[in-house]
Parts: C-alpha cells; sequence; structure tokens
C-alpha cells in the first residue's frame, strides 16, 4: 500500500473527526464503550493544531486521510494526544509511519522525548507503543502538567487505574 504523511488540509478536518469516531467504535468491542463515544476534537481545535504545525495525515494512494495524528507540548515534552487510523486500514503501518513521524518531529525540534496516556491493557494500546520503545513512566517520573491531563481523564470517566503514561525518548 502507498500512503504520504503531510499536514490536513482546512477542508479535511471533519475527515479527522470521522477517523476518531471510527477508530473508537474497537473500544466498545473491549469493554469501554464511554471512549466509543467520546466527541472527538472540535474542528476549531483541530485547525488549531494544524496552523501550530502539531498535525499530520496518512493518505492512500487516492489522496484521502486515513488516520491522524495531534501533539501538544507538555512539561516541555512533545505528548502524543491522538493517534487514530480508520479500522479498514489498521494493521498495514500506517499508525506506526504516524507515530515515527510524529517522534522524528519532535527530536527535529529539540525535544527530548514523546508522552502519552493510553490503556495499559488494551492491545492497540500501552503494548503497541511499548513495542515501539514506549516505557511506563512511574509516579515520580510523571511532571505536573501531565498529571493534571491524568485528573482530567478521570474527570471524564477513564478510570486511573487502566490508563498509563507512556514515554519515548527521541
Amino acid at each position: 500500500m502507498s500512503f504520504d504523511i503531510r499536514a490536513p488540509k482546512v477542508d479535511e478536518l471533519d475527515r479527522l473527526r470521522d477517523i476518531e469516531r471510527d477508530a473508537g467504535v474497537m473500544f466498545a468491542d473491549v469493554g469501554f464503550p464511554e471512549v466509543a463515544a467520546h466527541e472527538p476534537e472540535s474542528v476549531e481545535a483541530l485547525a488549531e493544531y494544524a496552523r501550530a504545525g502539531r498535525a499530520w495525515v496518512v493518505v492512500h494512494g487516492d489522496d484521502v486521510p486515513v488516520g491522524y495524528a495531534i501533539v501538544d507540548i507538555v512539561d516541555g515534552l512533545a505528548h502524543l494526544e491522538q493517534l487514530s487510523v480508520v479500522p479498514e486500514h489498521g494493521r498495514l503501518g500506517l499508525g506506526t509511519a504516524l507515530l515515527e513521524h510524529t517522534c522524528a518531529w519532535a527530536r527535529h525540534r529539540g525535544y527530548d522525548a514523546v508522552t502519552l496516556t493510553t490503556f495499559g491493557d488494551v492491545a492497540w494500546n500501552a503494548p503497541y507503543y511499548a513495542r515501539h520503545g514506549f516505557t511506563v513512566m512511574s509516579d515520580d517520573e510523571i511532571g505536573p502538567e501531565l498529571r493534571a491531563l491524568r485528573t482530567l481523564e478521570a474527570e471524564h470517566g477513564l478510570e486511573p487505574d487502566q490508563r498509563v503514561c507512556m514515554r519515548r525518548p527521541v
């Protein structure tokens, strides 16, 4: 499969929301219907990521986005806020390509690492990221902004004992 990674176009931002919804459906199948029902970032918020140069899409031959990633800066590190690929394009390396693109972006901008929060026991979450060089952070490695994100996740119904913070040096 031929694919490219590029910045999203303004008229594709609604498509990114659809990608996240489609990818989120898989969470209902593993006991997390609240994740599947979670509303993606607004078009306006996605536009902010794009304007800041912290959003990328992976497209196939017809230049239609089938996955995307967005990055925040948290505790002075690049933080993978979202990475989603539509299920029908899953397991083809597109998510890995977006992940590697994100890590390369972080390295080229002088960040020491990429962090993320994810489910510890969902196969395409923590185990996936571990295969790509991420390690679970101990409690004393978690900075104040990342700790605040975890608190926000809990306020939105994500059980803290099911979530982990991970880090990959770049």
